[in-house]
């Protein structure tokens, strides 16, 4: 795939409250990069067959069927995969996502294919009635698998693919014949906003829990709570525990500092099936098929000072726009303001703007904004939005390596990050990036971003 060009863009005096769990001015810097519910390592492929991919390039033999995921803090999942020729990267880290940060955002399939999770294996362990509806003589479990996984392919990646087994084959068949669209499932655990911000002697938030877990334990910031910072509901009763719709505040004493704290949120639930789940690593986009009693968490973060511009600032990937959304809301007595693709943002106090920083497919971004009293937030990631099929016919085509061995497609190596060193700074103070060379652009940002060519190693 031919390299990408750079693309070059300013942000300009962007200020953030998020922070790592603590109070007070010294310097601190929270690292985002989910948006909360279960985090994993892929651990390969596990229940599998073989299919044959067709193209103008020939026919290739693949690999098709089950991964497996263990899960931080404890949990299994199975997962097939949404990026036909996408490479899996060995160990990679996963975390799960909404579809709209995803190539699932803007696949209108996308629904069918949660159908054939919920009908078909694992969901559906009697093999015998699977193959009964399909109307096929007998399924082994790598004969369900391998069908499944490839009608999953011919709705995420539009791929002309067929099952080699016969039973397997029908069974492909048979799901993409009767799919039909479903809902996407909800999240196993989100905090709604992820950054809120005020003055001290306010309850800031309310921070909304979002969960399928029937309850989840509130963990409160422990470096702010001796500093009098607590978790309470709306009465100002402290919080050790929330359902789902439950609200939550941060209690700051009006005698505290200007500064920040962070809390956690955490429960056991199986994760719905239908989640996507995305790698920090470029490896192939995963959609959960299965799950145990899985550890998931959520964190929001909370800033305060007496005066001034208060503002807090989160994140999500948005593939409809090809970029990332950057929420800024101001709790503040004064306007906040930041110039963002050379147009300049106002938000007076009690008001909030969501924009788009627009970023290359597959590139890795790491940037830190600098905010005042010395809190610092870091944003890191991928933006992985389009399968490996689709970019290649966007740019004519490129020849993929062909699968010789029954195994899970991996590649190692490392990944180049776009790497923007102490990105920000007040609605008064000059930003300055360092991207291999220094850029320098008074009063404002620079967030550089470099294609890069995926590794063509051996693919799933």
């Amino acid at each position: 795939m031919s390299a990408r060009l750079a693309a070059v863009t300013l942000v300009s005096g962007l200020v953030t409250a998020g922070a790592l769990a603590g109070a007070g001015s010294a310097v601190a810097e929270e690292s985002t990069r989910g948006e909360g519910g279960a985090t994993a390592t892929i651990g390969g492929l596990k229940t599998y067959g073989d299919a044959v991919i067709h193209g103008t390039d020939g026919d290739r033999q693949v690999s098709a069927g089950l991964f497996e995921m263990s899960v931080e803090g404890g949990g299994m999942l199975q997962t097939y995969c949404v990026d036909i020729d996408n490479p899996t990267q060995k160990d990679a880290r996963y975390q799960e996502t909404p579809w709209s940060g995803t190539s699932l955002g803007a696949n209108k399939a996308a629904g069918r294919i949660r159908w054939i999770l919920r009908n078909s294996y694992p969901q559906v362990n009697d093999l015998a009635a699977l193959a009964a509806k399909a109307g096929v003589k007998g399924l082994t479990e790598q004969d369900a698998a391998a069908g499944t996984q490839v009608a999953i392919w011919r709705y995420s990646d539009g791929a002309d693919v067929e099952a080699l087994d016969p039973q397997a084959e029908r069974l492909a068949d048979y799901l993409e014949s009767n799919a039909r669209d479903v809902a996407e499932p909800q999240a196993s655990l989100r905090l709604d906003p992820p950054a809120v911000s005020g003055h001290p002697g306010e309850r800031l938030g309310p921070v909304t829990v979002h969960t399928t877990a029937d309850s989840v334990t509130v963990t409160p910031p422990a470096a702010a709570t001796a500093n009098g910072v607590t978790v309470v509901d709306k009465a100002g009763k402290p919080v050790t525990s929330a359902a789902d719709g439950s609200r939550i505040y941060f209690d700051v004493p009006d005698d505290t500092a200007a500064g920040s704290a962070s809390l956690t949120v955490q429960a056991s639930t199986s994760v719905p099936v239908g989640r996507a789940f995305v790698s920090d690593s470029r490896s192939q986009t995963q959609i959960l098929a299965g799950s145990s009693e899985s550890t998931v968490s959520a964190t929001a973060t909370a800033n305060w000072a007496e005066q001034g511009a208060i503002p807090a600032l989160s994140a999500r990937k948005n593939c409809a726009e090809g970029g990332l959304d950057i929420t800024a809301a101001n709790q503040g007595d004064k306007p906040f303001t930041f110039t963002l693709m050379g147009t300049e943002h106002g938000i007076g106090a009690g008001g909030s703007e969501t924009v788009t920083v627009p970023l290359q497919e597959d590139q890795a971004y790491d940037f830190t904004i600098k905010g005042p009293h010395g809190v610092d937030s870091r944003f890191e990631g991928i933006l992985d939005c389009a399968t490996e099929t689709a970019e290649r016919s966007a740019v004519g085509g490129e020849s993929v390596q062909t699968l010789s061995e029954p195994s899970p497609a991996t590649a190692g190596g490392t990944t180049d990050v776009t790497n923007l060193a102490e990105t920000g700074g007040s609605d008064t103070t000059p930003l300055i990036a360092g991207v291999a060379i220094a850029l320098v652009v008074v009063g404002g940002a620079v967030l550089v971003l470099l294609g890069r060519r995926k590794n063509p190693t051996t693919r799933h």
